[in-house]
């Protein structure tokens, strides 16, 4: 891709950013803390929606719902763009506005004095937000190429672990301090992230290239668009797969719980222990993946994948569940930094944060997805009709993937 001058050393595409290292560090945290603040709010949701002046389950619930899918529909319209600005403008400026629009909307958020307000700010949160998916992509460009799924599974520990804090802290946070103070908390978190963001990551500048090749953008600019369209196609199988059952497990644990006091205890450990799986298993299978190619540890996570749902339709006691959500966690996690780096390998770099944006808004789709088709698969054709199916779809992806990877 040519030579890069930075101030501290000649750096190549090969070799990545002199600064990778602190970069990912900060993209590490700042990803963390805005996945924290995006999710804690779900133990307390619909409180805050009552205090906000709806009354009645189903309104409470309706209200509920929309307020928190507000955030990740519109940050999925929008991602593309602003991966394609990140081509443009360059990936620190995305996190710089990313970090400082949601500390704004976190902290608004705390202020709202009712439920269009509230639902208005989730919004605003998903359309100035996308630091954890624009931390990927500044880590795929800026990382050297053979360490590229290290760093991103790093980053994906990061994610998941946010994911896996924000509703303990939610749990805990209003309690002592209140749920608009939680809000401003959370908001003044992320302003730090915003800080460190802007002191501390630097990205070198990249060639421009010709004319000819800026004018030429988007889909256009990728010679080979299959390995594109793969992980397009695999990184929403990943999001299906995790939320297809999101609907169903608490209703499944109930069927394997004779304790109803129990039931909502054990399915929050089940829900767990695939995220921590995946915080565990992120970084190690990214190594992997930069050893014996990223393209055969994504065909083997998804069949690894597909052969632990089995198991999952017939499990009799709570703890077979938990212990196999927790499995299929550890095969999942080195997906999502094997797609990134796929991508990075067969992109031009002027377009990678464009790519990485549409792969961002495929693994919306597949949350989207998921939780619909899950819910009505179990609804109508049983709990384990849910797990056997997804089996089957991840075992046609492993298929699918091992036909299409390119032959060396």
């Amino acid at each position: 891709m040519g030579r890069t001058e930075a101030g501290h050393g000649t750096t190549t595409e090969e070799d990545g950013s002199a600064h990778w290292r602190r970069n990912l560090i900060v993209c590490v945290f700042g990803s963390f803390t805005t996945i924290v603040a995006m999710t804690l709010l779900l133990p307390f949701l619909p409180l805050y929606v009552e205090q906000l002046g709806v009354s009645g389950p189903a309104a409470i619930a309706t209200w509920s719902g929309a307020a928190f899918g507000a955030t990740f529909l519109s940050a999925a319209l929008v991602a593309p763009l602003w991966g394609q600005l990140a081509d443009r403008y360059g990936r620190k400026l995305m996190l710089i506005r990313a970090s400082l629009g949601m500390a704004v909307a976190m902290s608004l958020t705390g202020m709202v004095q009712d439920v269009y307000q509230l639902v208005g700010l989730r919004l605003l949160a998903g359309l100035l937000g996308g630091y954890a998916s624009g931390s990927f992509v500044l880590v795929a460009t800026q990382s050297p190429k053979a360490r590229s799924a290290w760093a991103l599974g790093m980053l994906s520990s990061g994610i998941m672990a946010g994911n896996l804090a924000g509703p303990l802290l939610g749990g805990v946070l209003p309690q002592h301090i209140g749920i608009r103070a939680t809000f401003l908390a959370a908001g003044a978190v992320i302003f730090v992230a915003f800080l460190a963001t802007t002191l501390l990551i630097h990205e070198e500048k990249r060639p421009r290239g010709t004319a000819a090749a800026r004018e030429r953008g988007g889909f256009a600019a990728v010679p080979d668009k299959g390995p594109l369209l793969a992980m397009l196609a695999t990184g929403m199988l990943l999001m299906f797969a995790n939320m297809s059952v999101e609907p169903i497990i608490t209703l499944y644990v109930a069927e394997l719980v004779p304790d109803p006091a129990q039931v909502t205890i054990v399915a929050g450990f089940a829900m767990s222990a695939a995220a921590l799986g995946s915080i565990l298993s992120a970084a190690r299978l990214g190594r992997l993946a930069d050893r014996v190619g990223h393209w055969n540890v994504i065909v083997g996570c998804l069949l690894v994948s597909a052969l632990l749902l089995v198991p999952q339709a017939f499990v009799s006691t709570s703890w077979q569940l938990v212990a196999l959500r927790f499995l299929m966690g550890l095969s999942l996690g080195g997906l999502l930094p094997c797609v990134a780096s796929v991508i990075r390998h067969n992109v031009p770099d002027r377009v990678a944060g464009t790519m990485l944006g549409y792969s961002t808004s495929s693994q919306y789709a597949g949350q989207v997805a998921g939780p619909l088709l899950g819910g009505f698969v179990g609804g109508h054709l049983g709990m384990g009709a849910v797990f056997l199916g997804t089996a089957v779809l991840m075992a046609v992806g492993a298929a699918f993937n091992w036909m299409v990877k390119p032959r060396r």
